[in-house]
């Protein structure tokens, strides 16, 4: 440090001298060769003085091998980040995702690729995002480690974690890192499942085989390697029973809409029916709110059909959402205008879908944690019908990716039977 101190100041010197030859070139042209001299002087003191200081410098500062800049110790640190078993992740002073780990990508439902460059505060509850941020700046400044409860937008048994954040100083980095570990909020880490790992058996006890390995311990198979990998593969090979559970109930979804929509459809039903079949459901069952509005030909102003909510908002509050213009809703006229999809989990734009009559954001009013809003089209190049907009609120998970795809085939499925001619009756 002290020699970096130094070489700053003979910088700072150099600087002030250079200003001085630059400002004595107002000088008449028979008194500048004495600067002339003072210039070369200069220049030489760069080669011969501050160019080997600046190596002897940089020499010092790389990191040896075998240090924190070896490769390989840095590609066993990322290994051990990854394998860390509770949930990991590296933020900026912004509390971007710099990276995150396998255990934080199940916690938050997410892929580390698609989380990276993102906001964390995006996956929380409104009322934690503000204090997060504000946390993880105050530990990027260095005063200190803290740690805080939040609450997720798509929220586990209990609802809320615990979040611990330390600085890091990442090496080759110029600006620190904030490390957040997330743990249950009831004061210990959740144990992991004896459901997930295979539990050895003494010798003797129920079930046991009391067979002799040839080793001669009791209990112990002939290759304790291979049963080892037996077991690994054979957990590996079992099917995920809640991922199954939830792709068969999209799947369900998608072909009671299909049966509904034909239903409509042959007994003669008008764009009405059409939007109401499709919203009762998909309200409930698939989203808290269910809004369906259509874009007539002819370029009329496009119009609510449908408002659905929970029951604890019947009344005016439904009235309030059914008689919005779609106009004042911006990610409604994305989807009409432009054909964009829209999936927000804790939407940081609260006027995102407008205002009520008392001009209260209908988001925060609401409590949206996720929507989704989609055109009604039948394909990418045909013209947009209407839009269908799902909302989730409260304690209710978020969207997933698989979900808003079947959504998206669901509304292709609206939209054919939106464009298609009505049975006339005899």
């Amino acid at each position: 440090m002290p020699r970096a101190q130094d070489f700053g100041a003979e910088l700072t010197d150099f600087r002030r001298r250079v200003d001085e030859l630059r400002t004595a070139r107002a000088l008449p042209s028979q008194e500048r060769l004495s600067l002339l001299d003072a210039a070369l002087f200069e220049l030489q003191h760069v080669v011969d003085v501050l160019w080997p200081r600046y190596e002897e410098l940089a020499a010092a500062s790389r990191v040896p091998p075998g240090g924190r800049g070896d490769p390989h110790e840095q590609q066993l640190l990322r290994a051990l980040f990854q394998r860390l078993p509770i949930p990991v992740v590296l933020l900026d002073r912004e509390s971007v995702v710099r990276r995150m780990n396998f255990a934080a990508t199940q916690l938050f439902n997410t892929r580390a690729g698609y989380a990276t460059g993102r906001p964390l505060t995006s996956s929380l509850r409104r009322d934690g995002q503000a204090a997060l941020r504000s946390q993880v700046a105050a530990v990027a400044r260095g005063e200190g480690g803290r740690s805080l409860t939040v609450r997720l937008s798509q929220p586990g048994a209990d609802g809320s974690v615990r979040v611990t954040l330390a600085a890091l100083r990442p090496p080759g980095e110029p600006q620190p890192a904030v490390l957040a570990a997330f743990q249950p909020d009831r004061g210990v880490p959740a144990a992991v499942s004896s459901a997930t790992l295979p539990v050895p058996r003494a010798a003797g006890s129920d079930g046991a085989s009391g067979e002799t390995g040839n080793n001669g311990s009791p209990g112990t198979p002939a290759n304790s390697k291979d049963a080892a990998k037996d077991a690994a593969d054979g957990l590996a090979a079992q099917p995920d029973l809640a991922e199954v559970t939830r792709h068969a109930a999209l799947l369900d979804l998608v072909d009671d809409m299909a049966t509904a929509l034909l239903r409509v459809t042959l007994a003669g039903g008008g764009p009405e029916d059409v939007l109401g079949r499709a919203a009762e459901l998909l309200h409930g069952r698939f989203a808290d709110w269910v809004i369906a509005d259509l874009a007539p030909d002819g370029g009329e102003a496009p119009h609510r059909m449908v408002a659905l909510g929970p029951p604890e908002a019947a009344g005016d509050r439904t009235a309030s959402l059914a008689a919005q213009d779609p106009a004042d809703c911006p990610l409604v006229v994305d989807a009409l205008d432009d054909g964009v999809s829209a999936l927000r989990v804790s939407p940081p734009d609260a006027n995102a879908f407008g205002r009520d009559a008392t001009g209260a954001p209908v988001l925060v009013r609401e409590e949206v944690t996720s929507l989704l809003c989609i055109p009604l089209r039948v394909s990418p190049t045909s013209p947009v019908l209407g839009a269908l907009t799902l909302f989730r609120t409260g304690g209710r998970s978020a969207f997933e990716m698989a979900e808003a795809g079947a959504a998206d085939r669901v509304s292709r499925h609206i939209a054919l039977a939106l464009s298609r001619p009505r049975v006339r009756e005899a």
